[in-house]
């Protein structure tokens, strides 16, 4: 089939802006928590995509010939519809979403009016990190309004001084030999241990550097009255920027890349009854961890593994979508990479499982195709380093990755495009935001493709890589070796549109697909210098809240009022006081309701505290067992844009 020609300029430009200003009206009118409005809604975006996908095949791809220029086109075709099969399977599974929390409400409440709480063993894997990422997760912990519970510090790095300190605090702690199985093996030692001791019928998995709150278990665990819930999995929430967001100096207006899964897509692969396990915050039954032999440790995912086991017997992973824990995002480009790199190849591990949804028995047709459309999401890398690539290779090569020119492209590339930012945001709740987005999967493409390469050649048998957390971040880091890389393709770009000028064989007027490729060769050079610009990291101060409250501060024998801005256990900062500060001499006492009177010192940034050990324990508990808004919740394109532009300039 052949598609019409676009048409002349004016046209297709009226007819794209039509479009784009239709649909973007379209996402004021409807609301996402309506079925009918998401079929719709959904419905129309994908039938822009299948027709562009059409356009694609039948326009714009040369006769399939052994020639270099062919083969090319014919690769980057195939790259390009990974993507569109994944973003349509995509607009399939987000036609449904789930919401537990009133069944929440309701198992709560029955358990209160019974008062039968189940025993909970609270297992905190911990590899390596420094203790004061450590001691937030188990003073948090210990604090837990529940009962009876037990915490056991499971430390995959045999450590004295936590197993000390961990019976300072109260806490218990394991450890074994070695490190055979991972973080799986750290936990079926613990599964092990604990069954000797305390064999609590669910046990809650939390890492090292996630903090509960007070009400985690009286919010999930009712949920287990329903006798096919093997897991129940908690979203997981931040305290901190991610790389990209601090770094773009957005992390007041772009979301974590991780929201929209949280937030968007395991609520509504909960519906399909396809939600999955994603590492901590949840909570599992002891029995059936049993009836699958324990944590499974055959890839290195070993949390979307235990779900699938559970959906192999029958039992579901349901998705409670609400606050209970916060925990520490990647601080560093390199942790960052490392972990979406993990998640990839331990997907590709699981799908050559011969027990995996790909291959074994005991799956769903639903529970399979979600699997799959989790590989299309890694899959997916490639096309967007062919896609940077792409301009350079027609400029200096003479290749096109495809045959078409601007027009062309407007009238059956642009409304897509349209259609899927708009109602990207629209069904994300305001999450996502047009180049920020595409910006957030380019950063780990490359290592992405690379990760894909190696697994065809060695899926397994590649060392678990632990994401570190803690250290200092308070200089200036330049990941060179990214830096050069997303640099090298930005300067590529940019010289592919110069040499389109100046070079020997340039012809005297551009042609339609020269156009083309002049535009998209500009748009890769932006992508990839703000890459580029994340690939410098900017000093982080350590973690202090807003905590708007009251308090005194004790001078000399006088008492000043005071009202707290910020704090963190070494540190507060005051919004008003009675008198300044600096004029209060020394020492000071800071009398914190709920805390007591700490020891402090002015300086010209506010209060160096010293409190004692249980009120250092204390401060840590009522700052990091409440819930933060510290990250966007939600993408503000302005602010965002003009984070880039303050970062783009360097000024900070």
């Amino acid at each position: 089939m052949m598609f019409p020609s676009p048409g002349d300029a004016a046209s297709v430009l009226a007819l794209s802006f039509g479009i784009a200003l239709g649909l973007f009206a379209l996402a004021g009118l409807l609301r996402p928590e309506r079925a009918f409005d998401r079929l719709l809604f959904g419905a129309l975006t994908a039938a822009l995509i299948a027709t562009y996908a059409r356009w694609r095949w039948s326009d714009t791809l040369p006769p399939l010939t052994p020639e270099a220029g062919a083969l090319w086109s014919y690769l980057f075709f195939a790259a390009e519809m990974v993507a569109v099969v994944y973003t349509l399977l995509s607009v399939i599974i987000l036609l449904r979403f789930k919401d537990r929390s009133t069944e929440a409400d309701a198992a709560q409440a029955r358990r209160e009016a019974s008062g039968e709480w189940p025993a909970v063993d609270i297992f905190i894997c911990t590899y390596n990190e420094p203790r004061e990422v450590v001691e937030k997760s188990i003073l948090p912990s210990l604090a837990i309004d529940y009962e009876p519970k037990t915490v056991w510090v499971c430390d995959d790095t045999r450590r004295d001084w936590l197993r000390d300190y961990c019976e300072e605090v109260g806490a218990r702690y394991i450890t074994r030999p070695d490190n055979k199985g991972a973080k799986a093996g750290n936990l079926n030692n613990a599964l092990r241990h604990t069954a000797e001791r305390t064999d609590a019928p669910l046990i809650l998995v939390l890492d090292a550097d996630f903090a509960p709150q007070p009400n985690i278990l009286k919010r999930m665990v009712g949920l287990f009255d329903d006798p096919k819930t093997g897991v129940v999995q908690s979203p997981q929430f931040f305290f901190n920027a991610d790389p990209i967001q601090h770094n773009l100096a957005a992390s007041d207006s772009w979301v974590d890349d991780q929201r929209i899964f949280f937030d968007v897509f395991q609520p509504a692969k909960d519906a399909w009854n396809a939600a999955f396990c994603v590492g901590t915050s949840f909570i599992v039954r002891r029995d059936r961890l049993g009836e699958i032999g324990g944590f499974p440790d055959a890839a290195i995912c070993e949390d979307l593994n235990l779900s699938l086991g559970m959906s192999r017997r029958g039992y579901e992973t349901h998705w409670l979508n609400e606050r209970l824990s916060m925990g520490l995002s990647a601080e560093g480009l390199p942790e960052y990479i490392t972990q979406r790199t993990r998640w990839c190849l331990g997907t590709i591990q699981i799908a050559l499982l011969a027990d995996g949804p790909l291959r074994g028995p005991g799956y769903t047709l639903v529970q399979r195709i979600h699997f799959l459309h989790g590989v299309l999401n890694w899959a997916c890398k490639p096309y967007i380093v062919l896609m940077l690539l792409a301009p350079a290779v027609y400029w200096i090569a003479g290749l096109p990755a495809f045959e078409a020119d601007v027009l062309s492209f407007l009238r059956y590339g642009a409304p897509p495009l349209f259609a899927l930012w708009a109602y990207s945001g629209w069904v994300s709740r305001s999450r996502t935001l047009p180049i920020f987005m595409e910006v957030t999967h380019a950063i780990s493409a490359l290592a992405v493709t690379m990760t894909l390469i190696q697994a065809a050649v060695r899926p397994f048998g590649r060392p678990f890589k632990v994401t570190e957390k803690g250290g200092d971040r308070s200089q200036m880091r330049v990941r060179w070796r990214m830096a050069s890389a997303f640099g090298g393709l930005s300067l590529l770009s940019a010289f592919s549109i110069v040499w389109a000028f100046i070079a020997p064989t340039a012809p005297a007027e551009i042609s339609d697909i020269d156009y083309f490729n002049l535009v998209w060769a500009g748009v890769a050079m932006v992508l990839t210098f703000i890459c580029f610009l994340v690939c410098f990291e900017y000093p982080r101060v350590d973690l202090a809240f807003r905590y708007d409250a009251d308090a005194r501060i004790e001078a000399g024998g006088t008492s000043y009022a005071c009202r707290i801005a910020t704090l963190s256990p070494g540190r507060a900062t005051l919004a008003e006081a009675g008198e300044p500060v600096s004029a209060l001499g020394a020492p000071l006492i800071l009398h914190l309701p709920g805390i007591g009177a700490i020891d402090a010192v002015a300086d010209p940034a506010g209060l160096s505290l010293d409190p004692t050990p249980e009120q250092y324990r204390a401060l840590v508990v009522a700052l990091y067992s409440t819930p933060r808004d510290t990250i966007a919740r939600a993408a503000r394109f302005t602010p965002a844009v003009g984070g880039l532009l303050r970062r783009s300039l360097g000024l900070g």
